[in-house]
């Protein structure tokens, strides 16, 4: 993040902060750091603020995360509608997602996606577009696919997962005592079976599974 554009973020996070009348004590423990912390990022001293965190910042402040992030455009929160008048909200569409850098960062948004605020309500959410026919013909080439963020998953669930720290791939899960199966829909394709030691060194993670498809026809 441009270091300006941060300078921005902490003004309005100090703002924010101030208007609401929370103390920097209170607001640390909401994301569960220091107050010296948020100082910090008030002050525009560090770059080490994560997107997750902006977001649980700004539902406490009750404003608009988009606004806290240093866009032009209203401070406080507003109920966006979909073409049906059902209440929505953003969540980011992400370029290449890998292992070893922060995946939710501002940097690698490529475009925001509505959904259905309920959805939204129900964990951290994030969308990424389908590369490959490996899921065919369930998900395609170019389907949006709705995720919400977590580090584990139930047999039947569709998992997205990083291997080798390579670009996240989007499997049928299963578990076994011993291993888990990522199934391709695809019969073309084989099924990755990694032991849970496996899972350790190569390594294997779990970073979400799917709850939503979104198609253009």
């Amino acid at each position: 993040m441009d270091k300006i554009i941060f300078e921005k973020v902490g003004q309005r996070l100090k703002q924010a902060r101030e208007l609401r009348k929370i103390t920097l004590e209170e607001a640390g423990k909401k994301v569960d750091v220091h107050k010296s912390t948020v100082l910090r990022w008030e002050n525009g001293e560090t770059e080490k603020i994560k997107f997750p965190i902006i977001e649980l910042l700004a539902s406490y402040y009750n404003v608009d995360p988009v606004w806290l992030m240093g866009y032009d455009v209203p401070m406080e929160k507003s109920i966006k509608i979909d073409e049906l008048g059902n209440p929505v909200a953003e969540v980011p569409l992400l370029g290449i997602v890998k292992a070893g850098y922060d995946y939710l960062a501002q940097e690698n948004w490529i475009d925001t996606i509505d959904v259905d605020k309920k959805l939204v309500d129900s964990g951290e959410l994030f969308a990424l577009k389908v590369k490959g026919d490996s899921m065919s013909p369930t998900l395609i080439e170019d389907d949006i696919v709705i995720i919400k963020k977590q580090d584990d998953f139930e047999t039947g669930d569709i998992v997205v997962a990083l291997i080798n720290g390579d670009e996240a791939t989007i499997k049928k899960g299963k578990k076994s005592d011993t291993s888990i199966l990522l199934q391709p829909l695809n019969t073309n394709y084989e099924p990755l079976i990694f032991t849970y030691d496996e899972m350790k060194t190569i390594p294997v993670k779990i970073i979400g599974i799917v709850k939503q498809l979104k198609r253009d026809f």
